[in-house]
């Protein structure tokens, strides 16, 4: 059936938004993209790049793209480096000169300091700038990018397609590919169900990462299976509606931890002896039987960097 020009239009628009942040011209420019704001022209491939999410820059600069600033979180902290990047791509960073924006409270004098010709913007977490959307629009195109509900390859390939990287995000997805099947075949799983989470020690809390995060898939990947929650377990939302977390504190804490073994993402062996030494846990079968294992205080985030370091460590473990 041949519709009238703008029933097409709306109808790309309309598919456009319900998949996601999607390119619709993956071979050219200029390209259309959508996002939760509506369909964006870009004209031209990027050249300078702003990220004012730590999360999506890691992504970006496994892809080579032309990025040039990004948003950082505290420095010198247990997941970030002096300059408040993330520790798994840190290195990369400094190769490339990237520069700080901004600690923490999103800045828009800042992004238009670096003269942008694009501007990429998280939908949710603690390094969203989605706040200063209009201001930042009066910069440079901007698009907001959802990371809390697909895995990390498909954030990859996202961004892949809005920069002109694609081949660089296929290729760096077939590196990962071909170690996780190596890693896959050499791993013997403990008993299933599992819990992954990051814990907070001093506040007795946890973020337990779900099917959706790109943990939770990750894991799928090489055959693990999560634990699901008890029902009518009462979590907190103070982070707002994510797809990716369920945020456990107190009562709430040990029952939601159901796994048969515990992986601590942005975690360390002193985490899994401070969850060894909580009395409040200790009924836990995964505490019971000494099956909590710590993935490495880099995988706070997931991207190819993080990623790869996973695939290690659990081979390590379990290979």
């Amino acid at each position: 059936m041949k519709f009238p020009v703008f029933v097409r239009n709306v109808l790309l628009i309309a598919w456009l938004c319900v998949s996601g942040l999607s390119v619709t011209h993956a071979a050219d420019w200029p390209r259309q993209v959508a996002d939760s704001r509506g369909v964006h022209t870009l004209g031209h491939k990027p050249l300078r790049i702003v990220s004012t999410s730590v999360t999506l820059t890691g992504s970006l600069l496994a892809i080579d793209a032309p990025i040039v600033a990004s948003g950082a979180t505290t420095p010198n902290n247990r997941v970030a480096d002096d300059q408040g990047f993330l520790r798994q791509w840190s290195q990369v960073a400094k190769q490339r000169n990237l520069t700080r924006l901004y600690i923490g409270e999103p800045s828009a004098e800042a992004v238009a300091a670096q003269m942008p010709d694009l501007i990429l913007i998280s939908a949710t977490g603690g390094d969203s700038a989605i706040a200063l959307y209009d201001q930042l629009s009066a910069i440079a195109p901007v698009l907001i990018v959802n990371y809390d509900d697909k895995s990390w390859q498909a954030l990859l390939t996202q961004l892949g397609a809005i920069t002109g990287q694609e081949k660089q995000a296929a290729a760096r997805i077939a590196e990962f590919d071909k170690q996780l099947a190596a890693a896959k075949a050499k791993i013997t799983l403990p008993p299933q169900p599992v819990s992954a989470l990051v814990y907070t020690a001093a506040a007795h809390s946890a973020n337990l990462w779900t099917p959706e995060s790109a943990q939770g898939k990750l894991l799928d990947q090489l055959g693990f299976r999560l634990a699901p929650l008890p029902a009518g377990l009462q979590t907190s939302l103070s982070q707002g509606k994510r797809h990716d977390i369920v945020q456990l504190g107190g009562e709430s804490l040990a029952a939601g931890l159901a796994g048969n073994a515990l992986f601590l993402f942005a975690g360390d062996q002193k985490d899994v002896e401070a969850i060894y030494a909580n009395p409040l846990l200790s009924h836990l079968p995964a505490v019971k039987d000494k099956r909590v294992y710590a993935l490495g205080t880099e995988t706070f985030r997931l991207d190819y960097y993080s990623a790869m370091q996973v695939l290690a460590r659990l081979e390590a473990l379990f290979g």
